[in-house]
């Protein structure tokens, strides 16, 4: 191919090129002049670089030299155009000018459930009184949720409309421990004395913990009662532990935590885990409202874990953390804590 031929079909894709950006008025008609002159596979310039195979050997320099020109001409006409159209778009998004100082918009920041919060402010005042955390899991074997807490097989409280039975799930009783069964059923906790044994068996006496989580009871829910619920558990165990002392934890704990104007009171009762036992009843709405049951750890359970009921005494005491709550803040229906209404948590 003659140099000048190849020369004039460049200077004319130039042109074509030139113009079609400079006549684009919005980015799909950019894009397509693009594609059209720079395209990698099939645009114009594409082919004419092909082209310059077919000039003769002595006029490849001056080929390409126009060659590049017009490259670097149709690039920058490509540039152009979009800078054109960005500079518009801008120009159209003005308005006010941005005011640094004008104050955004508050976050929303969430806190803790009033359980939670209630949580945390009991261990504090039970830590005060020389009182450890301690924990244990949520699904537990009789042995832990029963034997050991001097509750037989023949006790109503096993019964399967009294718990959560989970039928499915089997586990191996400890290393000499034994029930009905080689392998029990598991259930969720009934309640936090669990972890009574479960401290007591890895822990000799002198034992002071407290343990609080949610426990499980098929209860129907109303006012007063929740199929799952939050409870805090007490034990100490040492020598000549007396109810006095029992007495005298409580009350601290509930003026702690309740005011020097709450009243409470023990009811005789029964457990199968203390004796004696004691229901622990707390003043509220001109009437009474059951804040737990505690007594002094019954022999049995002592013996359970490997301690002499002879050289050791302890108490224990189990109370419920959203009735505490619901006496604090005046709150009268156990069912508000889980609605998960945001106009009523935003009050704690």
């Amino acid at each position: 191919m003659p140099l000048a031929e190849f020369t004039a079909e460049l200077s004319a894709m130039r042109a074509a090129a030139e113009a079609a950006f400079a006549s684009a008025a919005d980015a799909d008609a950019v894009e397509a002049a693009r594609i059209e002159f720079l395209g990698a596979k099939a645009g114009k310039l594409r082919e004419a670089q092909k082209g310059l195979g077919a000039v003769a050997k002595d006029d490849k320099p001056a080929a390409g030299k126009h060659f590049n020109d017009a490259k670097q001409a149709i690039e920058a006409a490509l540039a152009a155009a979009q800078e054109r159209l960005n500079a518009g778009g801008a120009k159209q998004r003005t308005g006010p000018a941005f005011d640094a100082t004008v104050p955004g918009t508050p976050l929303v920041l969430g806190h803790l459930h009033p359980i939670t919060q209630t949580i945390e402010e009991l261990k504090d005042i039970m830590g005060r009184l020389g009182f450890v955390v301690a924990d244990g899991p949520e699904i537990e074997d009789e042995w832990h949720n029963f034997e050991a807490l001097n509750i037989p097989p023949s006790h109503p409280a096993r019964d399967p409309l009294e718990n959560f039975y989970l039928s499915t799930a089997k586990a191996a009783n400890p290393a000499g421990k034994t029930s009905a069964t080689n392998e029990p059923t598991l259930l969720l906790r009934s309640q936090t004395s669990t972890v009574q044994i479960r401290v007591m068996e890895k822990t000799p006496p002198p034992v002071r913990i407290i343990a609080l989580g949610r426990v499980y009871r098929p209860d129907t829910a109303d006012a007063t009662h929740y199929p799952m619920f939050h409870q805090i558990e007490g034990l100490l165990v040492d020598r000549h532990v007396t109810m006095a002392d029992l007495k005298t934890v409580l009350r601290l704990f509930a003026s702690s935590y309740l005011g020097s104007d709450v009243h409470i009171r023990f009811r005789p009762s029964f457990f199968p885990f203390t004796e004696p036992s004691v229901e622990v009843d707390m003043s509220w709405n001109d009437g009474w409202l059951e804040m737990g049951g505690a007594g002094m750890v019954d022999p049995h359970v002592l013996q359970a874990v490997g301690y002499d009921p002879d050289e050791v005494s302890g108490f224990a005491f189990g109370l419920g953390v959203e009735r505490l709550c619901m006496r604090r803040h005046a709150i009268d229906d156990i069912r508000e804590f889980y609605k998960n209404d945001v106009r009523f948590l935003q009050q704690f």
